[in-house]
């Protein structure tokens, strides 16, 4: 979607980014001794990439490492605002951060077409929406987190921000966009009986396993004699209190069914 001037709404912050921080950019110029990136999330910034800091080892030709118009993440260096210096690397970020940063920002361009959707009912002027954007900016980590809480807690957390109408207009497009996260956590259990109807008190201890409201349980057989529990939920808190419930629930039926049984949890 455009804006009345023909471009795509992008709002971006102000100021300097943080030392430490991990940003995206977009690749502006390569010379033989770094790249320029110009930073996506700032108005008006570029940062510069050392050729030492564009990837691990001796770089030969810097251009088989970067390309101008290639989308990057870096880990901002040095912030020099009077100088207007940006130093940033490209090699300091794993691979973990990049995937993460990269589907942050590309949420964040999915909430700008939110915002002019919403718009399209309250009609304000393209000026008066980057002015609501920014203010949003301020008060939340970026346009996505103000439609995520709008989402989970109702349109009334962003009323003081953006208006009423506004506001009921963020909270109605995000509820259709943005779905609970749900959480797992998982363990083994082992369970032996010795007696010949073995299999069937096995059977019966899981069978006195239940589910919380908004809550799955999964149980699967690895082998002789460990079981898999799987339990999925929209937080950890949830989850981990329907876990221990199970883990109780196992250990006591088993016990009173004169088995052995014990626990461990998997990391997910």
């Amino acid at each position: 979607m455009k804006n009345g001037s023909g471009e795509r709404l992008i709002i971006r912050r102000s100021g300097y980014p943080s030392v430490g921080e991990i940003v995206v950019g977009t690749v502006t110029r390569v010379l033989d001794f770094g790249a320029f990136v110009s930073l996506d999330e700032y108005e008006n910034k570029e940062g510069m990439v050392h050729i030492s800091e564009i990837a691990s080892g001796w770089i030969k030709d810097i251009r088989e490492h970067v390309k101008k118009g290639q989308k990057v993440v870096c880990k901002v260096l040095n912030v020099n605002p009077k100088r207007g210096h940006i130093d940033l690397s490209i090699k300091d970020v794993n691979e973990r951060q990049r995937r993460e940063k990269l589907q942050q920002w590309k949420n964040e361009m999915a909430a700008f077409k939110w915002l002019e959707l919403a718009n399209e009912r309250v009609k304000l002027s393209n000026e008066e929406l980057v002015k609501l954007g920014r203010k949003l900016l301020k008060e939340y980590d970026s346009i996505y987190s103000a439609f995520e809480e709008a989402a989970f807690e109702g349109y009334e957390v962003l009323v003081k921000l953006v208006g009423e109408e506004f506001a009921k207009a963020m909270a109605e497009i995000a509820r259709e966009n943005i779905k609970p996260k749900k959480v797992k956590v998982r363990g083994i259990f082992e369970v032996k009986f010795y007696q010949p109807d073995g299999v069937e008190r096995i059977r019966k201890v899981f069978s006195q396993i239940k589910s919380p409201d908004g809550v799955k349980v999964e149980i699967s057989y690895i082998g002789a004699p460990r079981y898999r529990v799987v339990v999925e939920a929209e937080d950890y808190k949830s989850a981990e209190n329907a876990l221990k419930e199970i883990v109780e629930t196992v250990l006591k039926s088993t016990k009173k069914l004169a088995g052995e049984a014990n626990f461990v949890r998997e990391a997910v």
